[in-house]
């Protein structure tokens, strides 16, 4: 029981940590984005898609590396 404990507190930690950087992200790279390449990212789902498949990939990155083997 210890074990999904620990699991279920590294994904909410994970969960917070990309809430937090998708935040920062809004804030400040998406304006600056939008100035830089208004004529390609003009649509603000197309950034949305793409820095929450990058967000993924990192939290399962993650979390694949904490829960991998021990014996590699």
């Amino acid at each position: 029981m210890g074990d999904r404990i620990k699991v279920f507190a590294v994904v909410a930690l994970l969960g917070f940590m990309a809430g937090v950087f998708a935040q920062l992200f809004a804030d400040y790279a998406l304006p600056w984005l939008m100035t830089v390449l208004p004529a390609i990212i003009e649509a603000k789902f197309l950034i949305s898609g793409v820095s929450g498949a990058v967000l993924t990939v990192a939290m399962v990155s993650v979390w694949a590396y904490f829960t991998g083997s021990r014996d590699r």
